[in-house]
């Protein structure tokens, strides 16, 4: 019995342990965009907040499922649950519907013929996958941060950054706008870019083709860190599961630090309330607030 999982559910989910990962959060999982049609018997989703992400996750684990096969799905009531029953049905299947612990949970068996089916799959597939967004001239997808516009705080770093030099890291970098900014210093060796979502990585593979470019879908917590970078550029997130998480800023500010040879330079920005002062003072010798302007900070940081 082949059974798929998307995403890290509440313990009340109860996904069994055998099934595949395919959550791009998770990295060395699997792809739900990669498997076959009509192979899986069940997938259990752990459905993301975002509309056309969300729907195009409900599209891809339709699509995977044999006929007869069970979608099961959960989302908290204030991040999509509300809507749920109403997408899938939208999709021309039948839904049945519970809450349980601030969730809505749905239950879908594929259906044999369903009309308009395959129809709202491939719609619902074209609308939240990669794609090139005018305007941002650039590959993108529903769900990457920031993904269909220029982020305030990455316009912020790249207006204030100067020629970085050496050998660099783009942490949490993306679909790559920050690192195709640092390029262009010819006095860049190699750059590393790095993120935890491995739609970002796909994406950034594509926009970013200078051959000093390296990228790695990794969590940059756990990077392994030598000492022997020259820079490093990073607007660190702070939402995890969409909840705020100071922390993660926080611990990319130690891990930038980490990578550091001494004399290297973070450049980092972040949301004007979040305290990361104290971290930074903590984590590099001297610490500069080069701007701030639209709600940000940009601080330039030296080990």
């Amino acid at each position: 019995m082949t059974t798929l999982l998307y995403g890290r559910p509440p313990v009340v989910f109860d996904p069994p342990g055998d099934a595949t990962q395919t959550s791009p959060l998770i990295p060395d999982s699997a792809a739900l965009e990669a498997q076959d049609p009509g192979s899986a018997d069940t997938v259990m989703t752990y459905a993301p907040p975002g509309v056309l992400e969300r729907r195009y996750v409900l599209a891809l684990a339709l699509r995977a499922l044999k006929v007869g096969g069970r979608l099961d799905v959960m989302a908290p009531k204030d991040k999509g649950g509300s809507r749920l029953g109403k997408e899938l049905k939208a999709f021309g299947v039948e839904v049945a519907e519970t809450a349980k612990a601030h969730h809505r949970r749905c239950i879908v068996f594929k259906p044999e013929t369903a009309e308009g089916l395959d129809a709202a799959i491939d719609a619902a597939i074209a609308a939240g996958g990669p794609q090139f967004v005018p305007g941002l001239e650039a590959w993108s997808q529903p769900g990457i941060f920031a993904w269909d516009r220029i982020d305030a705080g990455s316009a912020l770093l790249a207006e204030h950054l100067p020629p970085m030099k050496g050998e660099g890291v783009d942490l949490g970098c993306g679909y790559g706008a920050l690192s195709i900014v640092a390029l262009r210093s010819p006095a860049v060796t190699k750059l590393k870019l790095v993120d935890l979502d491995r739609r970002a990585i796909r994406a950034a593979r594509e926009n970013v083709t200078d051959e000093r470019a390296k990228v790695w879908w990794s969590d940059a917590r756990t990077l392994e860190a030598k000492g022997d970078k020259d820079f490093v550029v990073s607007n660190p997130p702070f939402h995890d599961g969409g909840a705020e998480d100071r922390r993660l800023g926080q611990a990319f500010i130690r891990k930038a630090a980490e990578l550091l040879k001494k004399g290297g330079v973070a450049w980092v920005v972040a949301n004007r309330h979040l305290p990361y002062e104290a971290e930074l003072n903590a984590a590099f010798k001297r610490v500069r607030l080069v701007a701030e302007a639209g709600g940000y900070k940009l601080f330039e940081a030296v080990k």
